[in-house]
């Protein structure tokens, strides 16, 4: 059974950071592209960051040079860290892995920046 389990969501200011995660059982997580995607309410669901196989990262206009997107393969396991958060940050991310014709997606985490 695949699970995407993200965590590290919250309530944070403007200007202050969060680190997401994204813990990924039932796969070969060094197989996946592994993505962060984000909604806010009544928005389609968007592209914030992407990382590839071997490391090739590509990010969103809105969040380049204030998100890094990583992946530590040894733990299943890939990061979003947000820093310069501003209130349009606000939304659900969810984590995504993509291998062939295979996408998985995790339940989401809730981040709200306030003003």
């Amino acid at each position: 059974q695949v699970q995407l389990v993200e965590s590290g969501g919250g309530l944070v200011q403007t200007g202050g950071s969060l680190r997401l995660s994204c813990v990924a059982s039932g796969i070969i997580l060094r197989l996946y592209t592994m993505s962060w995607y984000r909604q806010a309410p009544g928005k389609q669901r968007e592209l914030v960051a992407a990382i590839g196989i071997v490391g090739n990262t590509n990010y969103a206009d809105s969040v380049k040079g204030r998100f890094t997107i990583s992946r530590d393969n040894a733990k299943n396991t890939v990061y979003l860290q947000m820093n310069s958060l501003k209130p349009e940050d606000t939304a659900v991310y969810y984590c995504n892995g993509h291998y062939v014709k295979m996408d998985y997606w995790g339940q989401g985490t809730q981040v709200t920046v306030s003003s």
